[in-house]
């Protein structure tokens, strides 16, 4: 059975780069129409926000268009990355390929992946971010797109690809900064009000607010109510399993036993346990090929503990427990990157708002004093 060592599936970032690729300048969908190009950016300005280029970005993987679907996975596989782009005869960026495309494009439908270039598969006109793009808007862009990698451009070229892990780790970043500048005024506040004998229940309504908008928020508030699992036995093939994940429109599956949790089997492992392995999707077992044990979350999780747990664990995919262990729903990035999107807008609006009521109340009572 295979392992990584632990029980923590883990997702590798872009790290490598086949030369500078000028990237396409016109917009159009992939074989589902989903990505269309993007122009628009804001540069990091007055807002001292951070900007994509600021994320320690990894440099893209390129192969042409031409290339075989198994030669390409060769290449990621290699380079433990789970996205490359592809480039037209005239070196302009023309498409990307993902783990995911390989279950819904490849594996599902039982291509020859020796004789099908990438170009088939391929998503094209993929839309991609300039440098100065800020870091919560790129997230954004692939939360609404509901797609996980965004090509970075720069002058006019291919510099990097980002991976909304990158983002993720940025939007809890913000989150936590923004708590802890919080508490500090919070703490002024009360430290003003003791001197001068008056009420500080402003300062603990401004903690509890932070609280409540940030850090108390369970898991349970953001799964949908018909939530689709795909879970199958450890002696299901990998060619079923993967036409189950492919009908679902999901890229894992959960395996079990008697209802529980014992394994789980991403798109990751398609590529990289699987295809790179020369493996027979039609006869190997599921269980030979999944991450045993898997990192779960129950229904009473916190959201930004779960967004820790992915970001330090580098996975994409999150099982939930109720409090039976059963299983009810498994959360992937893109899911859990949503709720934090919208997490991190209240909490900056309502912290915005706290900060001037404290902020306003300091002012008043300063001049009280001086009056």
């Amino acid at each position: 059975m295979a392992s990584r060592g632990s029980s923590l599936r883990k997702c590798m970032s872009s790290s490598s780069f086949q030369g500078r690729k000028k990237a396409s300048e016109t917009g159009g969908g992939g074989p589902d129409g989903s990505r269309r190009s993007l122009s628009s950016s804001r540069s990091m300005g007055l807002t001292g926000e951070r900007t994509v280029k600021r994320l320690g970005l990894s440099k893209a993987l390129t192969v042409p268009e031409n290339t075989s679907i198994y030669q390409a996975c060769c290449r990621m596989a290699a380079h433990r990355v789970d996205a490359l782009l592809i480039t037209d005869s005239n070196s302009l960026l023309c498409g990307i390929l993902t783990d995911k495309d390989l279950v819904s494009r490849v594996i599902a439908r039982e291509l020859n992946l020796e004789e099908t270039p990438v170009s088939k598969v391929m998503t094209r006109s993929p839309v991609f971010v300039l440098s100065e793009t800020l870091a919560l808007e790129a997230l954004q862009k692939m939360v609404q797109g509901k797609f996980r990698h965004l090509p970075v451009v720069d002058n006019g070229e291919v510099i990097a690809i980002l991976d909304i892990a990158k983002c993720l780790y940025d939007a809890i970043t913000r989150m936590e900064r923004a708590a802890e500048k919080g508490k500090a005024i919070a703490a002024a506040v009360e430290g003003v009000e003791k001197n001068w004998g008056t009420s500080i229940s402003a300062a603990n309504m401004f903690i509890e607010t932070l609280r409540e908008q940030m850090f108390r928020p369970a898991i349970s508030t953001i799964i949908p109510e018909n939530s689709k699992i795909v879970t199958v036995s450890p002696t299901e093939t990998v060619l079923e399993v993967t036409k189950k994940m492919f009908e679902s429109a999901s890229s894992c599956a959960v395996v079990t036993v008697d209802k529980k949790a014992r394994g789980i089997f991403t798109s990751k492992d398609i590529l990289m346990r699987v295809i790179t392995q020369n493996l027979s999707p039609n006869s190997t077992l599921v269980e030979q090929v999944m991450t045993p044990n898997p990192e779960c979350a129950t229904i009473d999780t916190p959201i930004v503990d779960a967004l820790h747990t992915m970001h330090d664990g580098k996975f994409l995919h999150l099982p939930v427990l109720d409090r039976d262990e059963n299983i009810v729903a498994v959360l992937d990035v893109i899911h859990i990157a949503h709720a934090a999107v919208a997490t991190v807008g209240s909490a900056a609006a309502a912290n915005n708002e706290t900060a001037n009521t404290m902020m306003q109340k300091v002012l008043g009572l300063y001049h009280g004093f001086g009056s």
